[in-house]
C-alpha cells in the first residue's frame, strides 16, 4: 500500500505520562515522528487522516520481556510471527530474550536477530544478549561485543546466576557501559524440582512446590550485590510479596532496580492450577493470593516499574502432558492490554497509570526511545477501543503458539490500530502489508 509520510490522529484522547497530557487532542506526524500535538483542531491538506474520535491514542506499547524463540525452535514462534503478534498486541517494542538456539552469546546470533527483525518491518526489536556463555552460568560471555553489536540489556533469563561471584563482577563490568543486568531471581536448591507455588493448593494436588524464598532469596542477594556495585539491575517477572517489601525499600534508598510484573501474575493466583491445567504452568509459579495483591499495589505505587508479558511460547506437544512434565510459560502479547485494562475497571491503577507501565516505565528502565508522544518522538502510536469487548480465542492469535491460560476470558479493550515510525502496521484485526 502507499504510505503517506504525514499523518493526522484526529479528536482522539491522548494520554502521554511522560508529558502529563490527557485530553482530546489532534496529533501530527511527519516523517516518522511526532511533529505536533494540539489541544485545537488542526487543518493539514496533505495529511492522511485518522479518525480517533471516541479512541485512546497511545504511545506504542513496550515490552522488555519476550520469547521469539527464533533463531533454533520456530515451530513455536518466529521473530515474524512474534512481531505480528507484538503489534496486533499494541506493542511497538519488544525486547527478545536470548534463549534461543543457539544462545545469543555472540555478535553473530545478534545479527541474525536484528536482521530478520528488519524483514519482518512491523516492530521494533531490541536484543537481549546472554549473561554467560551457553546460558550455563559458569563464564561470562562477551558482553562488550554484544552491546556494540545492538544488545540492550544482558540476561540469562529463563535460568539464575547461582554464582555470587559471577554475578558481582557481571554488575561491575555492565557500569562500564550503563545498561541493565536483567535477572531471573531463583535459588534453585530451594525450587528444586518444584512445579507450582508451595502453598495449600500443592499440598492438594500431590504437587511439589516451589516456596516463595526461591525468589526473594535472590532478590536480596543481588539487591546487595547491586549496593556494592552500583549497577543496574532488572528483576524480570516479580511473582512475591517479599520480592516486593526488598524492591521498595531499595528505591527508597536510591539503588538503580527496576522490575517488572506479567499480566498472568497480576491477575491468577495459584488456584488456576486447580485442574491440573499446564497452560497455567510458568516461572516463576502463579502464587497466593496475598502474592497477587502485593503485585498489584506494587503496580500502583511505582515500586514496579513496568509491565511486561514474559511471552514464552509452547507447542502443544509441550503442554498436552502431566502437568510435571509440561514446560513452563504462557503467551502474552495479545492479552496483555486487555488483562491490564482489568485493573483500571477494578480501581487498581488508575487509566493514566496503567498506560505508563505500558509505554513510559518500560522505556526509561532500559533507556529505549519511544513510550511518548512529545513532539520529536518516534511516531510510534496505538490506537485503542477502550469500551470494545471480546473473547480470547487462542486459535486466532498471530502467534504461532496458543498456550494461554486466558482462552475464553471476557476482555474489554482492544487495539484498533498500531503504528510503527509512521507506517500503519495493524488495524482492525488484520496485519497491514507496509513495505
Amino acid at each position: 500500500m502507499s504510505v503517506s509520510s504525514t499523518v493526522l490522529f484526529r479528536r482522539g484522547r491522548v494520554i502521554d505520562p511522560r508529558n502529563g497530557v490527557d485530553g482530546v487532542r489532534d496529533v501530527l506526524v511527519r516523517d516518522g515522528r511526532v511533529a505536533e500535538v494540539s489541544e485545537t483542531a488542526l487543518d493539514v491538506p496533505d495529511a492522511r487522516v485518522v479518525d480517533a474520535q471516541g479512541r485512546l491514542v497511545l504511545p506504542g506499547f513496550i515490552d522488555l520481556h519476550v520469547h521469539l524463540r527464533e533463531p533454533g525452535e520456530e515451530g513455536k514462534e518466529t521473530i515474524l510471527t512474534g512481531c505480528m503478534a507484538a503489534v496486533a498486541g499494541g506493542f511497538t517494542s519488544v525486547v527478545a530474550m536470548p534463549n534461543t538456539k543457539p544462545v545469543n552469546d555472540s555478535v553473530l546470533v545478534t545479527e541474525y536477530v536484528k536482521a530478520k527483525a528488519r524483514d519482518a518491518r512491523l516492530c521494533n526489536v531490541y536484543p537481549a544478549g546472554a549473561i554467560t556463555k551457553g546460558l550455563q552460568g559458569e563464564e561470562m560471555a562477551e558482553m562488550g561485543s554484544l552491546i556494540s553489536a545492538g544488545c540492550i540489556c544482558i540476561t540469562d533469563d529463563g535460568r539464575p546466576v547461582m554464582n555470587a561471584g559471577l554475578m558481582r563482577r557481571t554488575l561491575q563490568y555492565a557500569t562500564l557501559f550503563d545498561i541493565p543486568v536483567m535477572v531471573h531471581e531463583e535459588d534453585l536448591t530451594l525450587s528444586g524440582k518444584g512445579v507450582m507455588n508451595e502453598g495449600r493448593t500443592s499440598t492438594r494436588m500431590g504437587l511439589v512446590g516451589i516456596p516463595p524464598s526461591a525468589e526473594v532469596a535472590m532478590v536480596a542477594r543481588d539487591l546487595i550485590l547491586l549496593e556494592e556495585t552500583k549497577g543496574r539491575l532488572h528483576v524480570a517477572h516479580v511473582s512475591c510479596e517479599g520480592s516486593v517489601r526488598l524492591l521498595r525499600e531499595a528505591k527508597r534508598r536510591g539503588l538503580r532496580v527496576t522490575a517488572e510484573a506479567a499480566p498472568h501474575h497480576f491477575t491468577l493466583d495459584d488456584e488456576a492450577v486447580g485442574g491440573y491445567d499446564t497452560h497455567a504452568r510458568m516461572n516463576p509459579p502463579l502464587r497466593s493470593r496475598t502474592d497477587v495483591e502485593a503485585i498489584r499495589e506494587a503496580l500502583a505505587d511505582g515500586t514496579i516499574d513496568a509491565i511486561a508479558t514474559d511471552h514464552a511460547p509452547h507447542g502443544v506437544l509441550e503442554k498436552q502432558v502431566e502437568f510435571d512434565k509440561a514446560w513452563n510459560g504462557v503467551v502474552g502479547l495479545e492479552t496483555a492490554l486487555g488483562l491490564t485494562l482489568c485493573l483500571v475497571r477494578e480501581g487498581v491503577l488508575s487509566l493514566q497509570r496503567a498506560i505508563s507501565l505500558l509505554t513510559d516505565g518500560p522505556a526509561k528502565a532500559f533507556g529505549l526511545p519511544g513510550g511518548h508522544l512529545a513532539p520529536g518522538a518516534p511516531a510510534d502510536i496505538v490506537v485503542v477501543e477502550q469500551d470494545a469487548e471480546w473473547t480470547v480465542d487462542s486459535a486466532r492469535f498471530f502467534s504461532r503458539s496458543r498456550n494461554t491460560p486466558f482462552h475464553g476470558r471476557r476482555l474489554t479493550g482492544r487495539v484498533a490500530q498500531t503504528w510503527v515510525g509512521g507506517r500503519l502496521v495493524f488495524e482492525d484485526g488484520q496485519i497491514k502489508e507496509s513495505r
